[in-house]
């Protein structure tokens, strides 16, 4: 067989690969912040200030005790100011998955609640593009015959999820509504104000109760403004090492158990107002809070940087690989979070997972970190959005931060194309 998209090197990258280790002088370039993220210095410091002095249990009434409270309550500010909502409406979770986790069973019993005296099931609404934590809880909510649940497909045409198809699915006995904000594989940013906004609209002539909206904020924080009296959410799920924070995360929920159900899944001391008891983690919660004062008083210099280096990373992988390149999820009528690039090389034996191992010094993934254990499958993501198998195969997601330089870029093209360049050379080897 002849390889049939990707020819050979370019002279540059013959010479390259005679040098590489030279030139690169042991420098390894990270592109997988979508990821995780290091903590950030001031993070860091902040933690172990927390942890050194900020040692008593904030229930206690004595002043260490009420060293820590104080901590907390600063941190749950800039938490809250981060999205625009009010400090009592932040509860501290051990993370995303567990926040996520708290929406679905707060909606389920509180739709019990109201309809005590039915045997009609509550009904979910959610995309075929969101995270293994909210799919899958649903997916279980319906196997043990609680819910009922439809998945609403996105556009192939745009990668989003279209307002008008969320309204296709509601029914009567819709409880809850659940679209991320913003794909951590394609980056598309998802129409939440516009999904919003219909929701409640049909909600008024059609349901006897209010259909609660919720969003996986967690690819979004950190790299696009997020307001949620924008979007109208009544719950946003935050996830602090996506954002240069500590492993936690909280839950956004809007006057909760007043104007938005929370009910605990856990029972215990009562803190978080009973809704997520147990003795607070104060050092990742200060944590917390200073990466989310960071993004306060810095996102748009975020947000423009890295912008700025994944534009110039895809304009050198067009350059480099002329014809070869399809960017997943990158269409005229979509706006991406600004640090993400899902790129696919076309051409037999450039699948993803082997050109991960092939890179030397560029550490990247071909999608969620959670499917990691699934690395010679397609991307369902990809696939979802209507990206060829073949194609999907052969995706990798690179996805820079707010130190990653346009230097750290050019190593990582001159990476890529020892790389492709190996495989293709393999292939045409064994053919």
């Amino acid at each position: 067989r002849a390889f049939p998209a990707l020819g050979p090197p370019r002279a540059e990258s013959l010479t390259l690969s005679m040098s590489f280790d030279d030139q690169s002088e042991g420098r390894v370039v990270y592109l997988d912040y979508n990821a995780t993220t290091p903590l950030a210095p001031e993070v860091l410091e902040s933690i172990h200030e927390a942890l050194a002095n900020r040692w008593g249990n904030p229930s206690s009434s004595h002043g260490e005790g009420m060293k820590a409270k104080s901590a907390i309550t600063t941190a749950r500010h800039w938490v809250a100011k981060m999205v625009g909502g009010h400090d009592q409406d932040i509860i501290f979770m051990s993370g995303g998955t567990e926040a996520n986790s708290l929406v679905f069973h707060s909606c389920v019993e509180h739709y019990h609640h109201l309809y005590s005296q039915s045997d009609k099931l509550p009904h979910v609404v959610t995309t075929n593009l969101e995270h293994d934590s909210v799919i899958l809880t649903v997916d279980a909510l319906k196997s043990k015959g609680r819910i009922e649940l439809t998945i609403v497909e996105a556009s192939h045409g745009s990668g989003k999820v279209i307002p008008a198809s969320v309204l296709a699915a509601l029914r009567p006995n819709t409880i809850a509504v659940s679209v991320m904000l913003a794909n951590n594989e394609t980056g598309v940013i998802q129409p939440l104000k516009e999904i919003t906004d219909a929701v409640r609209d049909w909600g008024k002539l059609n349901c006897a109760h209010q259909v609660l909206v919720h969003t996986d904020a967690a690819q979004a924080i950190g790299k696009v403004p997020v307001d949620v009296d924008n979007l109208g959410v009544d719950y946003l799920t935050i996830v602090g090492h996506k954002f240069y924070g500590p492993r936690t995360g909280a839950l956004y929920a809007r006057k909760p158990a007043t104007l938005t159900p929370v009910y605990p899944m856990l029972f215990g001391g009562g803190q978080e107002k009973n809704f997520r008891p147990g003795t607070e983690n104060t050092g990742m919660i200060v944590g917390l809070g200073k990466a989310s004062e960071l993004v306060c008083k810095h996102i748009s210099d975020y947000r423009q940087h890295m912008q700025t280096v994944r534009d110039y990373l895809e304009q050198q992988l067009e350059v480099a690989f002329p014809g070869q390149v399809c960017f997943n999820g990158k269409h005229a009528d979509s706006e991406r979070i600004p640090n993400t690039c899902s790129v696919s090389f076309k051409g037999i034996g450039l699948k993803g997972y082997l050109l991960v191992k092939k890179l030397k010094l560029t550490l990247a993934s071909i999608g969620a970190a959670c499917h990691s254990d699934k690395v010679t499958r397609p991307s369902p993501i990809l696939l979802a959005i209507g990206i060829t198998e073949d194609l999907a195969a052969n995706a990798l997601r690179l996805s820079v931060g707010r130190e990653t330089s346009k230097q750290d870029i050019n190593l990582v093209i001159r990476d890529l194309q020892v790389a492709i360049a190996t495989l293709a050379g393999s292939i045409t080897e064994t053919d």
